[in-house]
């Protein structure tokens, strides 16, 4: 019998598998994933600094050291816009390169890897059956949006999600060393993005919150969207990939028992931003952790708590600020108080690549900029009243 059984080798999962065998280097973890590595992945690519932490923690390093790193950060909805420094850089990696860099440390710690596609699970008393012959004492579900193991530990689907689409284009000049997110202005919260990879090219992409009820967009819509926003984006792109992304709420629910959901099957994706990365590592890292320090039959409830005090306060805080953003008029004073104050643009940053929260600093800005709605920006003192690009 396993100690382990973590069934998807994407961050979350291989963050677990590195986690549980830090702790206990004698652990017998065994990894899962239906795909051979390396293998590509549609994501946005954007690795934020808080991811790299983790997986430093996990005893993880230089795992970027050969990447560009990205440092200006581009927001904007309509003629609000902010283009600063970001605090701390970023990266921009596909992930056929940084999932295969992951799966290959989780081996080197001593995780067995196998290629296998699980399709149905049972809970026992003391332990967890994956189609009927691999056992474990604690099972970690990180396989995915479409979890199967999160229907199997009594979940409903997750309520909220979006659906995004990436490609990969060439670079201009103007776009490289940026991060750039551009909100629409009409209609369903959605963004255009445009990430350079360093190499020459970009991950590019649309994303839209879907609604009950409502038609999901076609591919061709999509692409029409991004070249609305960041006009030329789609130009020369390729290997253009569409997901659902199972996005957080306020509450984040994690079953009793052996069976631990980390990443996008535990609906773990930044409402705000669409990053889910950092909060796959975190997750991940925290249900390795307590699959081998608690009981078996505590690891849900150890787990539940470290993940709580980790994100529990974050989490309410982005799903509050989401609905904030429907407010007319919200958005676009927030990327105006952070274009006039680099406080505000670092804890925008960290409330949506981060676990940050809302600060004396954003909200002041926010209140500012709303009572200032309207007004032209060359009215105000001292401000330059040319366009800006």
């Amino acid at each position: 019998m396993w100690d382990v059984i973590v069934v998807g080798a994407g961050p979350a999962g291989c963050a677990a598998a590195l986690a549980a065998l830090r702790e206990r280097p004698d652990a017998r973890v065994l990894l899962l994933d239906r795909a051979e590595f390396p293998r590509d992945k549609a994501c946005g690519d954007g690795v934020a600094p808080h991811a790299v932490d983790v997986l430093g923690e996990l005893g993880v390093t230089g795992l970027l050291d050969d990447r560009v790193p990205v440092h200006t950060l581009e927001l904007s909805r309509g003629p609000a816009t902010v283009t600063r420094q970001m605090r701390r850089a970023a990266w921009v990696v596909p992930r056929s390169v940084l999932d295969a860099r992951l799966v290959d440390a989780a081996v080197a710690a001593g995780a067995e890897l196998r290629r296998h596609r699980v399709r149905e699970s049972r809970v026992g008393p003391d332990r967890v059956t994956l189609d009927g012959h691999l056992e474990g004492r604690v099972v970690v579900a990180a396989d995915g949006a479409y979890s199967v193991l999160r229907r199997a530990s009594g979940l409903a689907p997750p309520r909220r999600r979006a659906l995004a689409l990436r490609g990969y284009a060439p670079t201009p000049g103007p776009r490289r060393d940026r991060q750039i997110i551009r909100f629409g202005r009409a209609g369903a919260l959605c963004y255009a993005w445009a990430f350079d990879r360093g190499d020459g090219w970009s991950n590019v992409g649309f994303g839209e919150l879907l609604g009950t009820g409502r038609v999901a967009p076609t591919r061709t819509a999509m692409i029409d969207q991004l070249d609305v926003l960041v006009p030329g984006a789609s130009r020369g792109a390729r290997d253009w990939l569409g997901h659902h992304l199972p996005l957080s709420t306020a509450r984040w629910h994690q079953p009793d028992g052996r069976l631990l959901l980390a990443g996008d099957a535990a609906a773990l994706v930044n409402p705000l931003t669409g990053e889910g990365i950092y909060y796959a590592v975190l997750s991940g890292a925290s249900a390795g952790r307590a699959a081998v320090l608690s009981a078996d039959a505590d690891a849900a409830a150890t787990y539940r708590r470290d993940l709580c005090r980790l994100l529990g306060r974050h989490l309410a805080t982005t799903a509050m600020v989401g609905e904030l953003t429907r407010v007319p008029g919200v958005l676009a004073a927030g990327l105006r108080a952070a274009d006039g104050d680099q406080a505000v643009f670092d804890d925008l940053v960290e409330l949506g690549l981060g676990r940050g929260r809302l600060t004396r600093p954003v909200l002041h800005g926010l209140v500012r900029h709303s009572l200032r709605r309207g007004r032209p920006r060359g009215d105000r003192p001292g401000s330059d009243p040319r366009p800006r690009a």
